[in-house]
């Protein structure tokens, strides 16, 4: 009596990963695109975080009634004020909207000293602006670019 065999033959095996590698090709640039991706996500929440540490020092600074030169945040950062918002000038070694927004450990703030001062907040290749306010005026937030 035969013995029947089971199993895949040696040409099946190679066939399967034959297809799996050309599955992998078309799979890993889609895989690999994923750190632009990151990259964008968290500028983008930086952003985010920069607008509303904008808004949030801007009401304390109404709250205490729109005279005092700086605004101490709950961790005791001093935060300087120009014209009601977060200077965009850096106090010491980061920006003040850096600090007022938590981004100073992971995200790299720079600042031109101009008038009025005009940060770029960077992570990867990603970045975008933060312009101090004008007299009686608002900060304006630059789109992100660089990605």
């Amino acid at each position: 009596m035969k013995k029947q065999q089971s199993g895949f033959t040696l040409i099946e095996l190679i066939m399967v990963i034959v297809i799996l590698g050309i599955l992998s090709a078309f799979a890993l640039p889609r895989f690999a695109d994923l750190s632009t991706d990151a990259e964008r996500a968290a500028t983008q929440g930086a952003l985010a975080s920069v607008k509303s540490a904008s808004a949030i020092v801007h009401s304390a600074f109404l709250a205490n009634g729109g005279s005092p030169a700086t605004v101490t945040l709950e961790d005791g950062t001093i935060i300087d004020i120009v014209n009601g918002y977060p200077s965009g000038d850096d106090a010491d070694t980061n920006s003040q909207i850096c600090e007022a927004a938590g981004l100073e450990a992971d995200y790299t703030c720079t600042d031109d000293d101009g008038a009025p001062a005009v940060t770029t907040i960077t992570y990867g290749a990603c970045s975008f602006t933060y312009t101090e306010a004008a007299a009686s005026g608002a900060p304006s937030f630059g789109a992100i670019a660089g990605c």
